[in-house]
């Protein structure tokens, strides 16, 4: 292998049993929109990315998640303060599942997702 990515984790998908509202929850959990993709063999909401091929991406797409808050935890950025994206978890229809965890690299909280995927979000 000749060209080695510089990150080993590179791409997350989540699965939803609704594409639709699990889209709306985390638009409105991360604050910008989800670009819609039908150009494979199942259409995907990507989430946002300013370099995918420097970083980690990912996409929701319609599959079965693992039972609720069984599953791996994708860990995703928030641009908002800690509080209000509790508050944003909520109003948008997830379910908050611990206090905010401080580690050296910032903070962040586990949740729900509208579709029972468990996840972190994370400030720096």
């Amino acid at each position: 292998m000749t060209d080695s990515p510089s990150n080993r984790l590179v791409w997350a998908e989540i699965p939803v049993t609704d594409l639709d509202r699990a889209a709306a929850f985390y638009e409105k959990i991360l604050g910008e929109p989800l670009k819609r993709d039908n150009t494979g063999p199942n259409p995907m909401a990507m989430l946002p990315c300013s370099d995918p091929t420097n970083g980690v991406a990912g996409h929701l797409y319609p599959g079965t998640p693992a039972k609720k808050g069984e599953g791996v935890t994708a860990h995703l950025a928030t641009p908002f303060e800690l509080d209000d994206a509790m508050a944003r978890v909520g109003e948008a229809g997830g379910e908050i599942v611990s206090d905010v965890i401080t580690i050296p690299a910032g903070s962040f909280f586990y949740a729900i997702d509208t579709e029972g995927n468990s996840l972190g979000i994370f400030k720096a």
